[in-house]
């Protein structure tokens, strides 16, 4: 019978330490291709490849669309693109950001749910926030056996954190655990096939580049008050049990928690805008009084300064709110 023989992992902040330690410890004869979707930056070129090569026995590269998957090598996904699995294959995508990021850990999880959830391991690793908790829960539901990072053992505990609560993992383990885990969970025969969710093809879709459909959307979730964060279209909520998100028909997608911190930041970017404008409207007030005032317009000075003052309580208002806004976010993120 054919083994596990696909292992996605899904890490981000810590994440490179972590997999060069995975690395290090994988088998010469690992039966298993690896598959990783990490958090980087476009600004920078990154030398993951090189490193985890160097790491380990396996070779490790960059994807590049239409790499055929082989076992006993790494792959990672590029910057700014969705890693995709199709079967004996791999995609890069070129959809929307997905909790912000682009590559996204959820379309590599959706994507091997989708077309071999029973040959797959998924692990979440290290990380903030909660990318990678919906995918490795679709992976699940696919047949496949998920790991998560115990939070305690991970340099950031947020992502596999939300990982554990929100998809119930079949094992949590420390890092030092993993090696030993995934040898023995790859070589074991693949589970039975079992249908998968009707949204999968759908998203996976979407994160490969297809377009988004208002029509679709409405039989995955319900339409939500929100405005998405990126193109502040309509957003629909997609309620999955434990697990709440939300996703735009322009393909654009947030667990709760990063929709949150998302319309924080565009209130403190609204907030910033209105303060800006006041206090150019202050300036100019000013401005005009102090000519009035030199001109001998005595009346006219007045007016400018009350407008003046005007301005100035409503610019303590946005700073009040702007304050109070950052000390909610505060008490968030520590929580």
């Amino acid at each position: 019978m054919a083994n596990r023989d696909v292992l996605a992992i899904g890490t981000s902040a810590g994440g490179f330490e972590a997999l060069r330690f995975l690395a290090g410890e994988f088998s010469r004869d690992f039966p298993a291709s690896v598959v990783v979707a990490i958090h980087l930056s476009s600004q920078f070129r990154s030398a993951l490849d090189a490193i985890l090569t160097q790491a380990g026995p396996l070779p490790a590269k960059f994807a590049v669309d239409g790499d055929k998957l082989e076992r006993g090598h790494i792959y990672i996904a590029p910057a700014e693109r969705h890693l995709i699995v199709e079967s004996e294959q791999l995609r890069l995508g070129s959809g929307p950001r997905e909790n912000n990021a682009r590559p996204s850990l959820d379309p590599l999880f959706r994507s091997a749910a989708l077309c071999c959830g029973p040959r797959t391991v998924g692990a979440v690793l290290t990380g903030t926030l909660g990318d990678g908790a919906a995918g490795l829960q679709a992976l699940k539901q696919s047949g496949g056996i998920t790991v998560v990072q115990d939070p305690s053992d991970a340099a950031f505990a947020e992502m596999p954190t939300t990982a554990l609560i929100r998809s119930q993992p079949d094992h949590v383990v420390g890092l030092a655990g993993m090696p030993a885990l995934f040898e023995k969970l790859v070589r074991q025969p693949a589970g039975q096939a079992v249908p998968v969710a009707s949204n999968l093809e759908y998203e996976v879709n979407i994160a490969s580049g297809g377009r988004g459909s208002m029509s679709e959307m409405d039989r995955i979730g319900r339409r939500s008050v929100l405005a998405c964060p990126d193109c502040h279209g309509v957003m629909w909520e997609v309620n999955e049990g434990e697990l709440v998100r939300y996703r735009c028909h322009v393909g654009h997608a947030y667990s709760a928690e990063i929709m949150s911190l998302a319309l924080d930041e565009n209130l403190r970017q609204a907030f910033g805008s209105a303060l800006r404008a006041l206090d150019e409207r202050i300036a100019l007030a000013r401005k005009l009084e102090a000519q009035a005032s030199t001109g001998g317009r005595t009346g006219i000075a007045e007016s400018w300064a009350a407008k003046a003052l005007e301005f100035e309580a409503e610019a303590k208002v946005i700073r009040d709110s702007i304050r109070r806004t950052d000390e909610i976010a505060a008490r968030f993120t520590d929580a």
